[in-house]
């Protein structure tokens, strides 16, 4: 793996475009409400209990990422837009939008407010997720 020399970030190829620059998780979650903290560490713990990750927090949003970046999470007012890399169309509740990345897949976003909002089935699909990106893209 690539790593940028300017922020620190891999990525699986070289000089793969990026919004370089070195960001605080804090920052992202400054005037927020505390519970939206508590989402967000069950989001990544989800991940993590998954196998090895890394949590890069950028300008406008907070990648996780195994060999490519599968979830990541944009703090709202007051939900937290959690999203999935998945190689599927899915249906659950808590969809917010899904966007059609062609060939590679689907980029599922949740709208979650507490972090009992993050059920079985929402961990199931992180689960896929994890093992989609440690396959790397179009795999």
């Amino acid at each position: 793996m690539w790593r940028c020399p300017k922020c620190g970030h891999r990525f699986v190829t070289k000089n793969l475009w990026h919004s370089c620059g070195r960001f605080s998780l804090a920052r992202h979650f400054a005037g927020k409400p505390p519970a939206l903290r508590a989402v967000f560490r069950r989001w990544v713990a989800i991940a993590r209990a998954c196998g090895p990750v890394t949590v890069y927090a950028q300008k406008t949003r907070i990648v996780i990422q195994a060999r490519v970046r599968f979830a990541g999470a944009v703090v709202r007012r007051d939900w937290l837009d959690a999203g999935l890399w998945l190689r599927r169309r899915i249906e659950h509740p808590r969809v917010q939008r899904i966007e059609d990345y062609g060939r590679l897949g689907f980029g599922v976003h949740f709208r979650l407010t507490r972090a009992a909002d993050i059920d079985a089935r929402i961990v199931g699909l992180m689960r896929e997720a994890y093992a989609a990106a440690r396959a790397g893209p179009g795999t």
